[in-house]
């Protein structure tokens, strides 16, 4: 068996042999002058009473959280921590919110940020009047004699989709042994945030949703006192498109320039993940005339006009050229609409960063799933030349003895003795194809540059510690332990805890490790509480990689074993892939 035969489960190994399967509105909230609140019900968590905080922005006054939560949690939602981008300041950078005396009824969260829905059956209201910010604590810590640590999530979905209200933070707070005070917030996304080109660079436009968050971090530092928080005391997590986006800052920050926060939790995301190229670089200039034609902007309009002229659009002609821009290149999954190198907020190619050593060297948490690419392949692929073209495209400079390299590491199921890759038949609905092209894209995208945050971050054992994790308990048969199925589990979903004692046990030990990260400075294993018991989390080590490895052999969800919650892991799985993938990252920044 191949090195990249997996120790534990893939998607689609270890399945009973008679398994047959076919793959077949919130608004922001406006200042009133009333102060009165009402009760009401915000889906399904039910609102009693009405805390109050006051700033600079304006008396707030938020409500308390209840139905399916461990503890009380007081709730303050859609708080505006920047004017509108709208009209003028479309296509602008951000501007802080001015000083007021007005009352604003937090009881809501704000609207996403329009984009291009990826994922069925997330339903958002959005607008451009999208830059809100939501803040949770323990109801019973409001009164607690100190300053409380404090959580800022980064909501993911590839910067072209998401929204605050995709990570329920109100559940993970509830269920924390250890009070914090946590944040979640809306910005940018799609074109409207990221819109790469000369000309946007011309204009001082790059990067705009990672400069909403970089006003939201100053947000923070300015006003969390007010709801208990300690502005010196600040973990960052995200997961994805957050995750990428954590790196990011971690990079333009360091010992002489410190960012606005003390530690990151960057799950399924690296700042090399995928591909950060120069804002000039060919395909962001094709992809912006791309979005000009599709905005009906005429081809000759003077230079100095194009953005006014965007800036005069109704929002539905923006939403509509940013879909179709977005499709054209979704199947490459070279996606619109991205962070790029900038010369500021990304100084630099990311990996250049790392290898100088000029990024903020603080205590990491690192991770991915499994089975990170069957969100986004295609699962009816079958045949090699299909995987041969994926990769040629996804990485047009890849050189022909790079492309005999990945199918040794991938050997083809349909030509080769070897089983690793190859579709189990009870499975139907996939291409033959899918599991390996399957892994080859988790591999590239995320598992590898997750893992070379540890590995460069660890070089220097004086370096803060840095924990790697491995998630891979199954959730469907087909999807395996897919991209972002952690999330539900660190966050203690009320579906998860109740399914079953062993599910408990899964969400229970991953969000003691990260509570325990958030509230005792970076670490893991210093919070007792109900899963003490859980085994101690070693940190990653530049010559001794060990990674915390969690649901290995768990297929409760499809009707199998239920695996162990957590172990300590040498970390050897596809590793031999996953070097080959580092060595290719300068591909991904043409």
């Amino acid at each position: 068996m191949s090195s990249g035969a997996t120790k534990y489960h893939t998607g689609l190994h270890n399945i009973g042999k008679n398994l047959v399967l076919d793959i077949s509105k919130t608004t922001r909230n406006n200042p009133h002058p009333e102060s009165s609140v009402k009760r009401f019900n915000m889906g399904s968590i039910q609102a009693e009473e009405s805390p109050t905080v006051t700033l600079p922005q304006g008396t707030i006054i938020g409500t308390v959280l209840k139905k399916n939560l461990n503890r009380e949690v007081d709730a303050f939602l859609g708080i505006p921590y920047a004017l509108p981008p709208v009209g003028d300041l479309r296509f602008k950078r951000p501007v802080k919110v001015s000083p007021s005396s007005k009352v604003i009824h937090a009881t809501e969260y704000g609207p996403a940020g329009p984009g291009k829905q990826l994922l069925p059956g997330l339903k958002y209201s959005y607008s451009e009047d999208c830059l809100t910010v939501n803040v949770f604590r323990q109801s019973s810590s409001s009164s607690s004699p100190g300053l409380l640590p404090v959580l800022v999530y980064v909501h993911g979905g590839a910067f072209n989709r998401g929204s605050s209200a995709m990570h329920n933070t109100a559940s993970m707070i509830s269920w924390s042994e250890q009070p914090f005070v946590a944040v979640s917030f809306n910005y940018r996304i799609g074109s409207l945030g990221f819109l790469p080109c000369s000309l946007s660079e011309k204009e001082g436009v790059l990067n705009l949703g990672l400069r909403d968050q970089e006003l939201l971090f100053e947000w923070v530092q300015e006003n969390i006192a007010a709801f208990g928080g300690d502005k010196s005391n600040i973990t960052l997590s995200g997961l994805s498109a957050g995750a990428h986006s954590i790196g990011h800052h971690m990079m333009k920050h360091t010992e002489d320039n410190p960012g606005p926060f003390h530690r990151v939790i960057i799950e399924s995301g690296s700042p090399t993940s995928r591909a950060v190229r120069r804002y000039d670089a060919a395909i962001h200039e094709q992809q912006f005339k791309d979005y000009l034609k599709e905005t009906g902007c005429p081809a000759d309009t003077p230079e100095d006009q194009i953005f006014p002229f965007l800036r005069s659009l109704p929002l539905e002609v923006i939403t509509r050229a940013q879909d179709a821009v977005f499709d054209k290149y979704n199947p490459s999954l070279r996606w619109a609409f991205q962070p790029v190198i900038d010369g500021d907020i990304i100084p630099r190619a990311p990996l250049e960063t790392w290898k100088l050593g000029n990024y903020y060297k603080i205590p990491i948490m690192t991770g991915f799933c499994h089975n990170e690419g069957s969100l986004y392949v295609n699962k009816q692929m079958s045949s090699a030349e299909e995987f041969t073209q994926f990769f040629q495209t996804l990485l047009p400079t890849l050189p022909a003895q790079d492309i005999d390299t990945i199918n040794k590491l991938y050997p083809d199921p349909d030509s080769t003795n070897d089983t690793t890759y190859k579709v189990p038949s009870a499975i139907k609905g996939v291409g033959s194809q899918y599991s390996r092209i399957e892994a080859a894209y988790a591999h590239y995208a995320y598992a590898a540059p997750v893992r070379q945050t540890a590995h460069l971050a660890s070089s220097n054992r004086a370096s803060p510690p840095t924990y790697l994790y491995h998630w891979t308990p199954l959730t469907t048969v087909v999807g395996g332990a897919s991209h972002g199925d952690n999330m539900r589990y660190e966050t203690c979903n009320p579906d998860v805890v109740s399914r079953s004692k062993n599910q408990r046990n899964l969400a229970g030990s991953l969000h003691a490790y990260m509570t325990s990260f958030i509230c005792n400075r970076g670490d893991p294993n210093a919070l007792a509480g109900e899963w003490r018991d859980r085994p101690t989390w070693q940190p990653y080590l530049h010559d001794e990689p060990k990674t915390m490895l969690f649901g290995a052999g768990n297929e409760e969800l499809i009707g199998g074993g239920d695996g162990v919650a957590a172990q300590m892991s040498r970390d050897l799985w596809a590793e031999e892939q996953c070097h080959f993938w580092w060595d290719k990252v300068e591909l991904s920044q043409q």
